[in-house]
């Protein structure tokens, strides 16, 4: 497989990642983001979400880019399977597509793609065509944008759940069945193994700097979605 990583993306400001590869991946990680995640986190749009203020379909409208960035990343779950590294990252109990197409449906109805609330703003549209270059050129790349997703999704994620089920009723059988891991019973050991994973990954110091850009990338393309989205 290929390791072509000079896929254009958004340029980002240096963040030092410590040369010493002895050193924990996953502590270099969480230090370089800690900025990016808070950022990620003040968006009007989630405001509106969790104080239960956006009309039901205008939650449908976050639905719809979590499907096409999703569809873009577990596409590559089974080139990634014959990776020699990458391939301890794929875990079909965390995979999110079928449930995002669940609350489609149950949000936007049956005929969703036709729905105006399923219309991708721009960032989602980067974001998407990014992951579908990174699954087939880079598996260290893509590993960075499982990490960003799928620990937010069983980080944030539960909270973002539990709001958005009280503020509208709905439960994972008519809406959040994307925030509902059955399959992960305990998220914080499962968020320590995929950690332990990063460290374990073997990747040399300028691999590591490439890989950490790219989440750092991916941060920027998750809050520009949910500023594109808007109230």
């Amino acid at each position: 497989m290929s390791t072509d990583t000079s896929l254009p993306h958004t340029p980002l400001p240096d963040t030092p990642v410590p040369e010493d590869t002895t050193s924990r991946f996953s502590a270099q990680i969480r230090e370089a983001t800690a900025s990016a995640h808070s950022t990620a986190e003040r968006s009007s749009y989630l405001a509106a979400l969790v104080g239960g203020t956006l009309p039901l379909r205008g939650y449908g409208r976050l639905i719809a880019q979590h499907h096409a960035v999703y569809e873009a990343l577990e596409g590559g779950n089974d080139a990634m399977r014959d990776d020699p590294v990458a391939a301890a990252f794929v875990d079909d109990a965390v995979v999110r597509l079928p449930a995002l197409e669940r609350d489609l449906v149950a949000v936007l109805g049956d005929s969703w793609t036709d729905a105006p609330e399923a219309t991708l703003v721009p960032a989602t549209v980067e974001y998407r065509d990014r992951l579908r270059e990174v699954r087939t050129t880079w598996p260290g790349g893509w590993v960075g944008h499982q990490y960003v997703r799928y620990l937010g999704d069983l980080s944030g994620g539960l909270f973002i759940r539990r709001a958005i089920e009280s503020n509208y009723g709905i439960d994972r059988d008519s809406g959040t069945a994307f925030y509902d891991f059955p399959e992960v019973p305990d998220p914080g050991a499962w968020k320590d193994a995929y950690r332990a994973r990063l460290d374990a990954a073997g990747w040399d110091a300028a691999e590591r700097r490439r890989i950490t850009d790219e989440i750092l990338a991916a941060y920027d393309w998750n809050t520009r979605l949910l500023e594109e989205l808007g109230v």
